[in-house]
């Protein structure tokens, strides 16, 4: 999976301007906060045939595999298999150029409402980023087709950004266990992300709306994937961001730390 909207929610970065990007109070290194994040989740599973199912994890854009646990064309250049390991578990893997990016382990309660995902990413630093949701059934009826979102989820890993300046009023956006990189200027223009697991044709666009508040819309192919608001606390020390996926009508709220 392109994991639901996460991956997407978080290595789209974050954007500022300044008189001067190195007297910048956005520039700093800065770490999630689980424990005041909220991380809204929404995913859809529909049969599509013979043990064939098709999976929509946030793009809008269904990926239809077998569900034979093998590797199989998904999103983005990606290769993703479904495994049936039994009526009530499944494992779901997506793969780049062999190197496996992710995986999801899949438990459906004995009455059909809940899921849990056990999901974890592998950066390319060699670290595992631990992830577990709980979802419930919005749509659908038994089994593992139908629509759900999260309502819970658990962030066992630390997750940090860094941000720079970047050749005068720009800011580079940094993750370094995803090696990802974002530079960017705030002149409405798109900047494309850079870094050996960028999606190819995915950029973002940034304007400041007041000197602690910028608004970033990130897409893929000139396609609006989702817009934010990221807000700088009074005291510099707290920097939250509020996005909006295309297509959910909830809103992720990420508060990162400043180190």
């Amino acid at each position: 999976m392109v994991k639901h909207a996460f991956q997407f929610l978080l290595v789209a970065f974050l954007a500022a301007t300044a008189l001067s990007a190195a007297d910048d109070s956005f520039v700093g290194k800065w770490k999630l906060n689980p424990s005041k994040s909220t991380l809204t989740d929404v995913m859809k599973v529909a049969a599509a045939g013979a043990n064939k199912y098709a999976f929509d994890f946030g793009s809008g854009v269904a990926e239809t595999v077998v569900a034979d646990g093998t590797d199989q064309p998904g999103h983005f250049g990606t290769r993703l298999s479904v495994t049936i390991v039994g009526p009530d578990t499944w494992k779901v893997v997506r793969k780049k150029d062999g190197r496996t990016l992710l995986t999801g382990n899949w438990k459906l309660s004995e009455d059909g409402m809940t899921l849990t995902d056990q999901y974890r990413e592998n950066d390319p630093d060699g670290s595992t980023f631990s992830l577990d949701y709980v979802y419930t059934r919005t749509a659908g009826s038994s089994g593992f087709p139908g629509t759900w979102e999260s309502t819970s989820e658990k962030v066992n890993s630390v997750y940090e950004i860094e941000i720079h300046p970047w050749e005068g009023d720009g800011l580079s956006f940094v993750t370094p266990a995803r090696r990802e990189t974002q530079n960017m200027k705030f002149d409405g223009k798109d900047y494309p992300d850079q870094g050996p697991n960028a999606i190819a044709g995915s950029a973002s666009s940034g304007r400041r709306v007041s000197e602690s508040t910028l608004e970033i819309r990130n897409k893929i192919k000139d396609k609006v994937r989702s817009t934010r608001q990221i807000t700088l606390s009074p005291d510099l020390k707290t920097l939250t961001m509020t996005v909006h996926p295309v297509g959910q009508s909830k809103p992720n709220i990420l508060v990162f730390d400043r180190e």
